[in-house]
C-alpha cells in the first residue's frame, strides 16, 4: 500500500498528516518552527519530529516508511540553498515533492483549481494560480517584507513601546505591558532583539490584537495598518485574475474583521487546508530523496 505524508513547515510550528490511497487520515504529528531563516538543520529537525510523530500516530512500522510519498511545503523556500539542502537530505521516503508553504496552502484551499490565498501568520504572502500562471506577492522575509504579519505586529508594538518609555508618545496599557515584560529595562529589550527571530516577534501578536480589540490607542492603529497591508495583497491577487481568494494562517481569524468590507465580501472559506495541499503535492509529483529536481 502507498501512503501519503503532507508536511506544512511553518514559522511557528510544523504539522504533518498521513493518509492512505483512499484519502483517509491515518495519523498526525507536530514539531517546532521550520522557517528556513532559523537554519536548515533546525528546519529539517522540526520536519522529522512532526513526520515521526505522524508515523507513530498512524501505527506504521519501519517497513511502511519506505512506501510513503511525501510532500513538503516550507516557508522561506526562496532562500539560497534551502531547496538544494532539502533535496539532498536522506529522508526515508519513496518520493519527495517540495514547494513553498503558500503553494500547498493554495492547492488545499482550492483543491487544485484556480484561486488565490493570502497567508497571515508569523509571516505573510499572497499566492495565486491563474491558468498556467503563478502569482506571488510579498513573502520575501521578515523584516524587509511580511507586512501585516504576526512578526510585523510584534515589531511595531515593541518599537512604539520603546517610544513610550522614552516619553515620545504616551504610555498605553499595551506599551506598559510590553515594557513590564522586560522588567522596564531597555537593555533587556536590546539583548532580546540581538537573538530574536520572526517567530519571537510574532509571539507578541496576540497581545497586540487583544489590546486593539479593547481600543488601545497605540495597538489599534498598528492593527489597522496591518489590515490595510493584507487588503492590498488580496486586491492584487484578484486584479491579477484570481477568481476568488481565501485568507489563511494563524492570524487570519483575528484579522478578518479588520479588513475592508469590500475585501471581506470577496473572500471565501478554503475547501481544504495546507496539509491537504501537501498531500496533493505528494500525489502529483516527487523524486526519490537525494536527487535534484
Amino acid at each position: 500500500m502507498t501512503y501519503y505524508l503532507g508536511i506544512d513547515a511553518g514559522g511557528t510550528h510544523t504539522r504533518a498528516r498521513i493518509s492512505d490511497s483512499e484519502g483517509r487520515t491515518l495519523g498526525a504529528g507536530e514539531g517546532g518552527p521550520a522557517n528556513s531563516r532559523i537554519g536548515l538543520a533546525l528546519a529539517i529537525e522540526a520536519i522529522e519530529d512532526a513526520s515521526s510523530a505522524a508515523v507513530l500516530s498512524a501505527g506504521l512500522g519501519r517497513g511502511d516508511v519506505g512506501r510513503i510519498r511525501a510532500g513538503i511545503g516550507i516557508s522561506g523556500l526562496n532562500r539560497k540553498g534551502v531547496l538544494k539542502g532539502l533535496r539532498e537530505h536522506p529522508f526515508p521516503y519513496d518520493s519527495l515533492a517540495i514547494a513553498s508553504d503558500a503553494a500547498i496552502a493554495c492547492l488545499g484551499a482550492h483543491l487544485g483549481q484556480d484561486g488565490g490565498i493570502v497567508i497571515v501568520g508569523t509571516g505573510s504572502v499572497g499566492f495565486a494560480r491563474v491558468g498556467d500562471e503563478t502569482v506571488v506577492v510579498g513573502g520575501y522575509g521578515f523584516p524587509i517584507s511580511d507586512e501585516g504579519s504576526g512578526a510585523d505586529l510584534g515589531l511595531r508594538a515593541i518599537r512604539r513601546s520603546l517610544w513610550a518609555r522614552d516619553g515620545r508618545i504616551a504610555h498605553t496599557p499595551m506599551t506598559q505591558e510590553i515594557i513590564d515584560g522586560f522588567s522596564g529595562l531597555a537593555g533587556e529589550i536590546v539583548a532580546w532583539m540581538d537573538k530574536a527571530n520572526a517567530t519571537d516577534y510574532a509571539k507578541f501578536a496576540p497581545l497586540v490584537m487583544d489590546h486593539a480589540n479593547r481600543g488601545d490607542p497605540v495597538a489599534e492603529p498598528i492593527v489597522q495598518e496591518a489590515a490595510l497591508r493584507i487588503d492590498r495583497l488580496i486586491r492584487v491577487l484578484l486584479d491579477r485574475g484570481a477568481p476568488t481568494c481565501c485568507l489563511m494562517g494563524g492570524l487570519a481569524p483575528r484579522l478578518h474583521d479588520w479588513l475592508a468590507a469590500g475585501v471581506r465580501e470577496r473572500l471565501r472559506a478554503p475547501m481544504g487546508d495546507a496539509l491537504q495541499g501537501a498531500i496533493q503535492l505528494a500525489q502529483l509529483r516527487g523524486l526519490p530523496p537525494g536527487r535534484a529536481e
